[in-house]
């Protein structure tokens, strides 16, 4: 099963990084498959931990893949999650594009009820894994998907997530401009 949240890692000086990931969840270990370079391979690698945040607002999503990552945290768990698991790096599965670090879930906290995704919560977060792969995917295809993303984002969003949905629309539409020349 693949989780999506948002990770929260920090380097050895104590700076810390927050990106959206699909976890792997296998029985009793989360595994984190980043790509290579990224701050939090770094910063896991460094510090052998990270934290696990379970959050339905969309904009931290958005934020995190549009420049915005000034979201309140206290430690590594960000406010306003609605769980928090604690990590520890166990194993590494070695790989040149994407390795596997294995962790182990030391601590979970449940701080809120998680009350369901809405269709455009789906959407945003769809939205945001295209726009994590602007650079690997053709046009076409991600035109296509936030075409069909697009009526259930219609259909049921809040302001949260029109905010978060703007905001990646944004990221793509200057993606464009700039790879047309």
């Amino acid at each position: 099963m693949i989780q999506e949240l948002i990770v929260t890692t920090q380097n050895a000086a104590g700076v810390p990084h927050l990106a959206p990931m699909g976890v792997h969840v296998h029985g009793d270990e989360i595994h984190i498959l980043p790509f290579r370079p990224s701050t939090t391979l770094a910063n896991l690698l460094e510090t052998k931990s990270a934290v696990l945040n379970y959050c339905d607002d969309v904009r931290i999503f958005a934020g995190c893949l549009t420049g915005r990552r000034d979201w309140i945290l206290n430690g590594l768990v960000l406010d306003g999650a609605l769980a928090h698991s604690e990590l520890q790096l166990v194993r590494i599965i070695d790989d040149d594009t994407r390795p596997t670090l294995i962790c182990k879930i030391l601590n979970t906290v449940n701080h809120a009820p998680f009350m369901g995704f809405n269709r455009a919560q789906f959407a945003v977060l769809e939205a945001a894994i295209l726009v994590s792969r602007l650079h690997m995917l053709p046009l076409e295809k991600i035109d296509s998907e936030i075409a069909y993303l697009k009526i259930g984002l219609d259909k049921t969003a809040g302001e949260r997530e029109l905010e978060a949905w703007l905001c990646l629309m944004d990221v793509i539409e200057t993606f464009k401009r700039e790879n047309s020349k």
